[in-house]
């Protein structure tokens, strides 16, 4: 079945972003002048060469860093610190998980800033465990998990706390590929149900393009935007029929020779 899914008016907005860390003779420009908007409901992937400034710009996104210069807004409105609608999942799952909490009390944790009934607390946990499919696992503790369980678990616990904006940064670089296929598709049936904006960072080319509405493409350090490519790809996508498709392929290499200009097309394919 043809499905696609047009993003609603734009929700978040990045304009002239830079960040530079330190000062003088040793400043080094992360990020220069960057600009792009999100719609509300988009899934939006940023890809570029290692070291580019992908992590700065979402810490700068997310209101965990402040920008040198340049605006961050939310529904219009400048963002100084964490909003209250946004979450993040990061690479390091094992690290942002408490291990001596269950998989249950790892979910919960940030829910205690909303001060929610015990209830409506409950229910959350329950139906974001449900949404990853780790019911069974409430009751176990992080490190009697796999890597991709664990994941999963960080994922739960950003759902649980319901955000209208979910950054991810590089989420899946530190599972096997199968769990990586696996997570890939979760996190499509995730956006889908709880029709959550997403800002996915990640150095996979393949992954850029099978998750996105769109997918931003950064330049060498410091980071411009080179190109903001549509996907159009329809849905919903498959890892093997979406992956196979012609349009697929073509989008593919268009965003290697994107980021590896030098190397041209025979870079098609490979991860960044």
């Amino acid at each position: 079945m043809t499905v696609t899914r047009a993003p609603r008016p734009d929700l978040l907005a990045v304009a002239g972003l830079c960040h530079t860390y330190g000062a003088g003779a040793v400043a080094t420009v992360a990020i220069d002048d960057l600009d792009f908007e999100v719609g509300q409901g988009e899934f939006l992937s940023i890809v570029g060469p290692s070291g580019c400034g992908k992590t700065t710009l979402l810490r700068c996104v997310s209101g965990l860093q402040h920008p040198t210069a340049g605006t961050v807004t939310l529904h219009g409105e400048a963002i100084s610190d964490v909003p209250e609608g946004m979450a993040l999942v990061f690479q390091d799952y094992a690290r942002s998980l408490f291990p001596w909490m269950s998989v249950s009390s790892n979910v919960e944790f940030p829910l205690s800033r909303l001060r929610l009934p015990r209830s409506e607390r409950r229910e959350r946990i329950g139906e974001s465990l449900a949404a990853v499919r780790l019911d069974a696992a409430a009751d176990k503790y992080p490190w009697q998990l796999s890597g991709g369980m664990q994941q999963r678990v960080a994922i739960a616990r950003a759902l649980a706390y319901r955000p209208e904006v979910l950054l991810m940064d590089e989420p899946f670089a530190s599972v096997d590929a199968q769990t990586r296929a696996d997570l890939e598709d979760l996190v499509l049936d995730v956006w889908r149900r709880f029709s959550v904006t997403i800002l996915f960072v990640t150095h996979d080319i393949d992954e850029s393009v099978y998750l996105s509405d769109r997918v931003l493409v950064l330049s060498r350090s410091p980071a411009s935007v080179v190109a903001d490519i549509p996907v159009g790809l329809p849905r919903p996508r498959d890892q093997i029929e979406t992956k196979s498709a012609d349009g697929f392929v073509r989008l593919r290499a268009e965003v290697a020779r994107l980021i590896r200009p030098a190397r041209g097309a025979e870079t098609a394919g490979t991860s960044i």
